[in-house]
């Protein structure tokens, strides 16, 4: 009777630890990457075209490198807004028209849930590290090139 009690227990035991591990490795998507061009400068920048993909974002990221950054695109031209669950590095996000248009850079600060969102109807939003876009003189009506 006791070995039949702690076979059950301990299938109970695995049970629940698959099912706790399970969604967490779910939800850690593979991103493609894109080649994209700001400022004259040809970036690889990972690419968040599915709403998996946009929902994980950069979360849980505790460094990015200088040029590094996320593309994300939305199904449809639409207004857009971006928060920092989970995300951990200071960001700025520049949110870009289908033709590549910059319409607002904003800044986002970690674990900040507060929705940060674009001024018109956007296709594209371009996440890099906070003051990459200032230092490297990409303003609001600049043009992002090759896009996807």
């Amino acid at each position: 009777m006791l070995k039949t009690y702690s076979n059950h227990l301990l299938r109970l035991i695995v049970a629940t630890l698959f099912l706790l591990v399970l969604p967490a490795l779910a939800t850690q998507s593979t991103f493609g990457e894109v080649s994209i061009k700001v400022a004259d400068k040809t970036l690889q920048v990972e690419y968040a075209d599915r709403f998996e993909l946009r929902q994980q974002g950069l979360m849980f990221r505790e460094s990015m490198c200088e040029d590094c950054g996320m593309l994300f695109k939305f199904d449809v031209n639409r207004y857009a807004s971006m928060w920092m669950k989970n995300t951990l590095i200071p960001l700025d996000v520049a949110f870009i028209t289908e033709t590549g248009e910059i319409t607002d850079i904003k800044p986002m600060q970690p674990h900040d849930l507060t929705s940060v969102g674009s001024s018109q109807k956007i296709r594209y939003a371009l996440e890099m590290n906070q003051g990459w876009f200032a230092q490297h003189d990409v303003k609001v009506g600049d043009k992002i090139k090759q896009l996807p």
